[in-house]
């Protein structure tokens, strides 16, 4: 029925806002913002505002926010999930209302409030500054005149600033009582878990002061909450003050607000007990036409007593106190923009929201994954700190030389240092060593489940901290496009990923600058499981390799022989490969004896208490050829021939939500990955000349094991596999690494080592890739798409069969990343993606899997009668009126027992009745499950994937995979290049890219993408816009793609411009400045001409000039200018950009572009 009716509220029509949404780009006092008009006609989403400092703040749209330092245990406001702080925007956060006295009448007006809703005739907008460090609030009234804005902002000094402004925008003079503030403000004290826990326990312990005779408020506990019979003080607060207002009066709680609405007065508050906290201002002001007035309320947390004297006496005696914190915001911004701009963020192009976007994705990289500190420089107090935390018996050995270090020194006298040391383990530790700060795991309360902790500085003596922590594949994807910042440090990279990898060829959950850690056991959380995930081991490493070898040309082979390496040890212990093939989703064991022991050796000498030892005791240290010798035969012995990869270790892949393929899972993803990893490994293998290498004798015997199973069946490569030859493999391939497996868990590495020849690698890796490329042909789909991930069964325990899943966009991106392809087989995927039910028309971008429609809940347990009439087990139950097993409703339909999850509650309850109907539970029980299956589908289930319609769920479009996908596009455009392919066929690759990024949407209005385009956010539901705001892994494809785009590369250790993918439009239609930070951490700027677009490499500024030819200039800070032709620096002058030493100002680079 359509209405287009009147809408009245009381005798009044109501007004409703404008809902036109609308996205723009502009300057508040000289900033960059980017305004959303109209947010009210969005749907709420979530942000983050970030700071350079350990601030965190999660706000939604409707200004409900939480908010703190450090982590979610030090919060101002309360910590929620992202559904209850959006929900919660009018009891937490901001509140402000206005009595406004126009014409001798009082209006009541309660801005970004649903109380008021189409009473006024009204607009809201949202700000947000380039930085990503502020944000505004705005809303006007255009019946009464009067715009009101917040905005918050932070200051390391003084913790969170709320700036507020009321601006007269009518012809006449107007006066105005208001009361302005933040409400569910938490005393300090308070956790996470306690507040979500028993937040009305938490109340009765709150005490909220104000001190007398200044505005100065504190949030405290009055003791702090434990069950203990034992006094426990609370000593820190949290705190609230103002500036700008003449003697308001102070509310320290929400309970006066409904007396200020009916107009009554409301009085000053001192000391408020067992209430929520509050800090509202009440005041009145006159504004004249076009006529505003400020205020700003600070507040902060984590407060000592001498702390709340100090600022009391500023608020007393500081005359200029608001430009002292006004100049510290914008410190704040300056410090943020220096970071980002040492992780090359900064660029200047004709694309203003491309340039926003690239600064947002390499702020959030470096977030996750950290940012050096100062180039290549490192403090001695810190590393000798970390020497002491690794190995007390190695800082022992080494405290002369520690203590000879100067106070800052660079990585190349560290190199020096170690080079000629001979312990080993001194060597290991710094060959680690790498000087990060500002990491965090990527938590917030759209991700509760990820702990987040900022530590910048030490809360003791307020020193800086260097550290860095978050799960595996997080922090070294985000390392990923660091390293091309800071290429000396990728040495460090591939030893800490190396040497936090276990014998059997996995690795632990997180690594932190102290090590790693893994998941244990929790049998009260239901969240709670141990496993490795699959994917980690190859795709990740090999970037780095990659790189190595780009950068540093045979750089690797220098580690082929070197003990140098290391293997975790965590408690995990995989199972025999029968018991594998038996249950195959129960397959390790957690050695709880085994983490008594290394918990016991971490306590004794550090962190490298959690590296395997051998028969000797000592740390077990192998070379790099042993260490990825491990890792690939983990992969190898679980290859199933035309199948990929099978998933049994407890874990999934990438895709978390797809953790039912664990165990009859196979994954070509994988498969794809290591088909271009060991592509990559025989390409170093044979430039080295050495003959042989020496590895552990266990592993020698697997390898050889391995060897010879693929070399007796090799000849059945020449067609397809059956399923009796296909277990053949599998069994000969799992057994060899069962057996391996055990005898390290068992007896230790025996310490004896053997040469394995150059010959046999090459060999092993040949015949491997011929297998794993027949695979590849096998899993290609009649629509031109390859599988990604495959079904296992074993039947009669001598055959497996495979069996396929719906086409998933995770496939496709791997497979056009594995190299294998040609670049038409590329075009001819993504042309079949492009015309698959993946795409996504809406965003215009691609699904991780099919949509579908679940069945609804009234049909989808329901049991056909010929089904029922089939078993005589059902038929006797219907009979007997036993609903154990099956139940009938009032319509005569059948359904199982509603307290049923899977075929384990069936099976359970038949168990249970045999007891009464021995002989037809015997006889009918596979039917019965058979029966289940047939309703419910359960071999096709994917896990949390095809159950929920949000995150990695049903018609979700998974931004981190676009951005995948992205990447893959570039790089197989850029082989096309490379190898003079067809202009057509590269003309059709070059749409491709620019259609998957025009999907990812910093183009795309407000309203379509659901937040602020400028943002990364993690997925889009159907039906939703954006959600889980930042912290991406997306941000490091999207910062890769960026500089494919430019055309920056590295190959044979020298540095090439060559832009072909990048747009013409980008280049600056008129003169600007391209304004950015020096090595020196110094603000620079660089006028620019019409035809040019800048961007940082290594933090040195290049500037692309059109021209007719290619060539480049380097100018060097002595004032020399060094000339090159054509598209590529010499390895030297690529060497003076890698090592950050200031030696080159600039680079101007002649493109072609028409």
């Amino acid at each position: 029925m359509t209405q287009n009716k009147t809408i009245n509220i009381g005798p009044h029509s109501a007004q409703f806002a404008d809902t036109n949404v609308k996205g723009e780009q502009m300057k508040i006092e000289g900033e960059s913002f980017y305004k959303i008009s109209n947010v009210n006609g969005m749907r709420p989403f979530f942000m983050t505002i970030v700071s350079h400092s350990n601030h965190w703040m999660f706000i939604s749209s409707t200004g409900a926010l939480s908010a703190g330092r450090k982590n979610s245990d030090t919060a101002l406001f309360p910590y929620y999930t992202d559904d209850k702080i959006t929900d919660s925007f009018e009891t937490t956060g901001s509140k402000t209302i206005f009595l406004i006295e126009r014409n001798g009448k009082s209006f009541l007006w309660e801005p970004f409030s649903l109380r008021q809703i189409s009473l006024y005739k009204i607009s809201r907008n949202l700000y947000k500054n380039a930085f990503g460090n502020k944000v505004i609030f705005e809303e006007i009234n255009h019946d009464l005149g009067i715009r009101f804005t917040y905005e918050w902002n932070s200051t390391d000094r003084y913790g969170f600033v709320r700036k507020s402004m009321l601006s007269n925008t009518s012809s006449s003079t107007v006066k105005v009582q208001f009361i302005d503030g933040i409400q569910n403000v938490l005393p300090f004290g308070v956790e996470e878990a306690l507040q979500n826990s028993t937040s009305n326990l938490v109340d009765a312990y709150k005490r909220t002061e104000l001190i007398e005779g200044s505005s100065l408020a504190i949030f405290a506990l009055s003791a702090i909450i434990v069950d203990k019979a034992e006094p426990s003080e609370a000593l820190k607060s949290n705190i609230a003050w103002c500036l700008g207002l003449e003697n308001p009066t102070i509310l320290l709680s929400s309970k006066q607000l409904d007396a200020f609405r009916r107009g009554e007065e409301v009085l000053q508050e001192m000391d408020i007990k067992a209430e929520k906290g509050a800090y509202l201002l009440n005041s009145e002001v006159v504004l004249e036409p076009n006529e505003s007035k400020e205020w700003m309320l600070v507040a902060d947390v984590n407060q000592t007593i001498s702390d709340i004297v100090e600022i009391k006496s500023k608020i007393q005696t500081v005359s200029d106190l608001k430009s002292i914190i006004l100049n510290d915001i914008e410190l704040g911004s300056d410090q943020l923009n220096e970071l980002v701009a040492a992780a090359d963020g900064l660029q200047k192009t004709a694309d203003g929201l491309r340039n926003i976007r690239h600064f947002s994705n390499t702020m959030f990289n470096i977030m996750r994954g950290g940012i050096f500190d100062n180039n290549y420089q490192i403090e001695k107090v810190d590393f000798v700190s970390y020497i002491k935390k690794s190995n007390r018996k190695v800082f022992r050995n080494k405290e002369n030389v520690l203590k000879g270090l100067p106070e800052l020194f660079k990585l190349e006298d560290l190199r020096v240092l170690y080079n000629d040391d001979d312990n080993k383990n001194f060597k290991r530790l710094c060959c680690e060593y790498l000087p990060l700060k500002f990491s965090r795991r990527h938590g917030d309360p759209s991700r509760p489940w990820n702990k987040f902790s900022i530590n910048t500085r030490n809360e003791n003596d307020g020193s800086k901290i260097l550290d860095y922590q978050g799960n595996w594949r997080d922090i070294f994807q985000n390392w990923e496009a660091l390293a091309h910042s800071y290429p000396e440090f990728i040495e460090g990279m591939i030893h800490k990923f190396l040497n936090a990898t276990t014998f059997d060829g996995y690795n632990p959950y997180r690594v932190t600058k102290y090590g790693f850690d893994w998941e244990t056991i929790e049998p009260d959380n239901p969240w709670s499981y141990i496993g490795y995930w699959g994917d980690h081991q190859i795709i990740y490493l090999l970037k780095f390799l990659e790189f190595m070898e780009a950068y540093y040309p045979n750089k690797l082979a220098t580690y082929f022989s070197k003990d140098l390496f290391v293997y975790a040890n965590v408690p995990y212990r995989i199972k025999p490969y029968k018991s594998i093939l038996k249950d195959p989703k129960n397959t390790i064991d957690f050695d709880f004896e085994k983490e008594e022991n290394i918990q016991f050796k971490r306590g004794e000498i550090g962190v490298d208490g959690a590296l395997l030892r051998d028969t000797t005791v000592f740390i077990y240290k192998v070379n790099f050829i042993e260490k990825i010798l491990a890792t690939v035969l983990a992969k190898m012995s679980n290859f199933i021939p035309e199948g990929g990869i099978w998933m049994n270790t407890q874990r999934p892949e990438w895709n978390d939500a797809n953790n039912a393929l664990v165990g009859n899972g196979v994954s070509m993803v994988t498969l794809y990955y290591l088909r271009r990893f060991l592509k990559f490994f025989s390409k170093v293998l044979n430039q080295d000349s050495s003959s042989q290498f020496e590895i552990s004798n266990e592993l020698l015997e697997f390898f050889n094991i391995v060897s010879k199973t693929l070399e007796i069946h090799k000849d059945l490569l020449k067609g397809s596999f059956n399923e009796e030859n296909r277990k053949r493999v599998m069994d000969g391939l799992g057994q060899a690494a069962s057996d391996y497996r055990t005898q390290i868990y068992d007896q230790k590495f025996s310490g004896y080592k053997t040469a394995i020849s150059r010959h046999s690698l090459l060999m092993f890796t040949s015949l491997s890739l011929e297998y794993l490329e027949h695979s590849i042909r096998a899993n290609k789909r009649d629509d031109n798409l390859y599988h990604a991930y495959n079904l296992m069964t074993v039947n009669n325990n001598n055959s497996v069969s495979v069996s396929y899943l719906p086409e998933m966009l995770e496939g496709q991106v791997a497979v056009l990343s594995s190299g294998y392809l040609s670049s038409q087989e590329s075009l001819d995927v993504l042309d079949g993606l492009k015309n698959s039910s993946l795409f996504r028309a809406d965003q215009y971008s691609y699904i991780l899997y099919p949509n579908k429609e679940l069945p609804k809940f009234v049909i989808k347990n329901t049991i056909s009668k010929s089904d029922v009439n089939s078993s005589q087990l059902l038929t006797q139950l219907i009979v007997d009126g036993n609903t154990q097993l099956i139940v009938q409703d009032g319509n005569g339909i059948y359904h199982f027992n509603g307290n049923f999850n899977n075929a384990d509650s069936v099976q359970e309850t038949l168990t249970n009745l045999s007891e009464t109907y021995g002989s037809l539970v015997e006889k009918d029980s596979k039917m019965v499950l058979d029966i289940f299956e047939s309703v419910f589908d359960h071999k096709s289930f994917t896990g949390r994937s095809g159950t929920f319609f949000g995150y990695e769920g049903l018609g979700s479009i998974y931004w981190h995979m676009v951005s995948k996908l992205l990447l893959a596009v570039c790089e197989v455009t850029q082989k096309a290049l490379s190898e003079s392919e067809d202009n057509k066929l590269i003309g059709r690759l070059y749409d491709h890219y620019f259609e998957v990024n025009a999907g990812i949407g910093v183009h795309k209005s407000p309203e379509l993408y659901g937040a602020f385009p400028t943002d990364a956010y993690s997925h889009t539901p159907a039906g939703k816009g954006a959600q889980q705001p930042g912290m991406t892994g997306q941000v490091k494809e999207d910062v890769l793609s960026r500089f494919g785009e430019l055309g920056v590369s590295v190959c044979k250790g020298a540095v090439q411009f060559n832009p072909e993918i990048l747009r013409t439009d980008e280049f600056l239609k008129s003169k600007d400045v391209f304004n950015y930070v020096n090595l020196a951490k110094e603000k620079c700027s660089i006028d620019l001409e019409k035809d040019s677009l800048a961007f940082t490499y290594c933090q040195v500024p290049v500037i692309y000039k059109k021209a007719s030819n290619f060539a480049i200039k380097v100018f060097l800070t002595d004032g020399s200018i060094l000339s090159f032709q054509g598209k590529s620096l010499d390895i030297e002058t690529s060497q003076m950009l890698f090592d950050r030493g200031g030696k080159v100002d600039k680079l101007e680079v002649s493109v072609i572009k028409l």
